[in-house]
């Protein structure tokens, strides 16, 4: 091969056939992504074989991380105003267009991240092949930025796959593996191992292989009379998950299909025009900020000098209630061999049976399922203490049985082994009194559904061991959680902002609004669901617990909810609470009073605020961004307004004369 070196971040090479090789390959970076620098290399480059004419061309990335994780947005932050960003993506337009447009055959090599920016520059190739490994990702995360693909991924995808299948494909935000990419057809061929991706690559090169096409039912997707329809259709989705005061990229996106179709020159100057705007909106600049959250705790999950001869293989539950249960699913969803203890075989079965629900919902194949079915063992016993890199306690919510069961745990636990307890808001100082190494205790707060919450608060005793504490946080990271370090008090983070919240909430049922408006008013600032049902989803008796600690003088909230929990209405998990609940679906019913939105809103949510507020002036989290980071991912705090200290700047921003 011949090799040209005069590239910063690229790396091109022609073989003995004239095939062009060409790798991406960011200088000083793990992962690729789209800068203003690379993409003038590219187009450098483009002007290169446009001169001399290769054979073939393939592109692909040396890197372990993957192809292309989309465009920097770091480089979003730097763009001044709305023109500075319409010239970045009309740029991007021009060099994706001279892709496109090479007399040569093109493919684009997959494997890892091929997201944003990387899918759309691999569908201006004339081909894709990728790799089947659980790392491939393929998809359009742009929705979650509060924009949708700006550097002509809308207009091919839709040109490729039809107006329906491209917008559900971009509105859902989902990352595809490669058989599922292949399906949809943003992928043409599927390879199983590494080695092939290039004989595959280069086999579509010398047979001139055909991609896909849209097919003429796809097509007629787009078409003028039905894409009316199902861009009705598709607004109505959208929705019911977001309001389009709060979310305005997806509406965007289904009015400018609504309005050209497929019209492809159409597209990439609504392409060009509306996502400049939302880049400099205030959605997509606090959803970007939530993105540089979501990074900074998945940095805390890093392994340092401390773990760095410490990895998690095996991990003991003790307790097989709806929390311990879950955990341990979901620890063998991850890949971790988990055993599961009780007092008796008949309280771990219910446990089993919904872990295996959640094992083919989540996984691919029989065999899968069975794999991971074949990590989860029942231990009535206790026998894998012993072996386990990680012991969590998830018992009820009893200091002494907490206190008594880990004086047993101690003494059978290997000695390097995390010692963790999952309570919702005991301070740990008090949990490890009979310990005879107190510093070995640390809190692993997961949140309830275990499946769908990405949190979990590494809780820091006043005598807990740092090690153990990133221990805690590399645990987390290892099972697909964020890990959140905060310093143990009543509630700690999570749970200490949301009890006023709620308990605001019963306040404003005692004044006699319905729960529908309650609930109705916290989504209309923007909460993901309303207080009266995360109630019932984290369990009465859960909050219950948190309210006894947290603010016991609230007699009458106290004795509402006891009332309810002695007639066995426990919220979600036992079918009824505040609201009955079927096939996992509350019954909300509609709200009374539309009128006073704002005002009870504001209510409601002041004092959590407040709260969080009073947690940073404790020093339960280390920084206001942690605390927005614990705040959003434990609560689903409104991410659009990028966190609840950071709104409260900017709401004091506002009324500075």
């Amino acid at each position: 091969m011949t090799d040209n070196p005069s590239y910063k971040h690229w790396q091109l090479e022609r073989d003995n056939e004239n095939i062009a090789w060409l790798a991406i390959d960011r200088c000083a970076e793990s992962v690729n992504t789209l800068n203003n620098e690379v993409m003038q290399e590219l187009d450098a480059i483009l002007s290169e074989l446009e001169t001399v004419l290769p054979a073939g061309l393939v592109i692909y990335s040396p890197k372990a991380s993957g192809f292309i994780a989309g465009a920097d947005i770091r480089e979003f932050e730097q763009q001044a105003d709305r023109e500075v960003a319409k010239a970045g993506i009309e740029m991007a337009h021009r060099v994706f267009a001279r892709l496109e447009a090479l007399p040569c055959y093109s493919v684009a090599a997959v494997h890892g991240f091929c997201l944003g920016g990387g899918l759309e520059l691999a569908l201006a190739c004339n081909y894709r092949v990728a790799l089947d490994a659980e790392s491939t990702r393929i998809g359009f995360p742009e929705i979650q930025l509060g924009i949708f693909p700006g550097f002509g991924g809308t207009a091919r995808s839709i040109r490729l796959l039809g107006g329906r299948k491209a917008l559900e494909l971009i509105l859902s935000a989902r990352s595809l593996r490669a058989r599922a990419a292949r399906a949809v057809g943003l992928m043409d061929k599927v390879v199983s191992e590494h080695g092939s991706l290039h004989w595959a690559a280069r086999k579509a090169i010398v047979k001139q292989r055909k991609g896909h096409r849209a097919n003429r039912l796809e097509q007629l997707t787009s078409s003028p009379g039905m894409r009316q329809i199902l861009a009705k259709v598709m607004t109505r989705e959208v929705a019911k998950r977001a309001r389009p005061e709060h979310y305005p990229a997806p509406y965007t996106l289904i009015e400018l299909w609504r309005r050209v179709g497929s019209d492809f020159e159409a597209l990439l100057k609504g392409e060009a025009d509306k996502v400049s705007e939302l880049l400099m909106g205030d959605t997509s600049r606090h959803l970007r900020r939530v993105f540089r959250l979501q990074e900074q705790l998945k940095a805390l999950g890093k392994s340092d000098e401390t773990t760095a001869n410490w990895q998690p293989h095996r991990v003991h539950v003790v307790g097989a209630g709806v929390m311990g249960g879950d955990i341990a699913a979901w620890c063998a969803l991850r890949g971790m061999e988990v055993t599961l203890q009780d007092r008796e075989a008949k309280y771990i079965e219910p446990a089993l049976k919904r872990a295996e629900k959640l094992f083919k919902k989540k996984l691919r194949s029989t065999a899968q399922v069975s794999a991971a079915s074949s990590r989860l063992i029942a231990d009535v016993d206790g026998e894998g203490i012993a072996r386990a890199d990680v012991v969590i306690e998830a018992i009820f919510e009893n200091l002494e049985a907490k206190q008594q069961l880990f004086k047993d745990l101690e003494e059978k636990a290997r000695p390097d082994a995390v010692l963790a307890t999952n309570t919702s808001a005991i301070p740990l100082h008090e949990i490890a009194l009979g310990l005879q190494q107190p510093q070995r205790l640390i809190g692993l707060h997961f949140f309830n559904p275990v499946a769908k919450m990405p949190l979990v608060e590494v809780v820091r005793g006043e005598q807990s061991n740092p090690a153990d504490i990133q221990k805690g946080c590399l645990f987390s990271n290892r099972i697909g959680k964020f890990p959140l370090p905060v310093n143990s008090a009543p509630g700690f983070l999570v749970n200490r902002v949301l009890a006023p919240y709620m308990l605001e909430a019963i306040n404003l049922l005692e004044e006699g609004h319905s729960m529908a408006t309650v609930d109705e008013a916290a989504k209309h600032f923007g909460m993901p669901m309303g207080p009266v049902e995360l109630v019932d989803t984290v369990g009465l008796d859960v909050a219950l617990s948190v309210v006894k600690k947290l603010a016991p003088d609230r007699q009458e909230a106290i004795a509402k909810l006891e009332a309810l929990i002695d007639e066995g209405k426990l919220g979600k998990k036992s079918g009824e609470g505040f609201y009955r609940w079927k096939k996992g679906k509350p019954d909300i019913g509609k709200a009374s009073d539309m009128v006073a939105m704002d005002i009870l809103g504001d209510r409601l949510i002041k004092p959590l605020l407040a709260e969080c507020q009073r947690c940073l002036d404790d020093a339960i989290v280390d920084s206001a961004d942690l605390l927005d980071a614990g705040v959003i991912f434990g609560t689903g705090f409104a991410p659009f307004l990028g966190g609840p200290m950071h709104y409260l700047e900017h709401q004091q921003s506002e009324v500075k004369p």
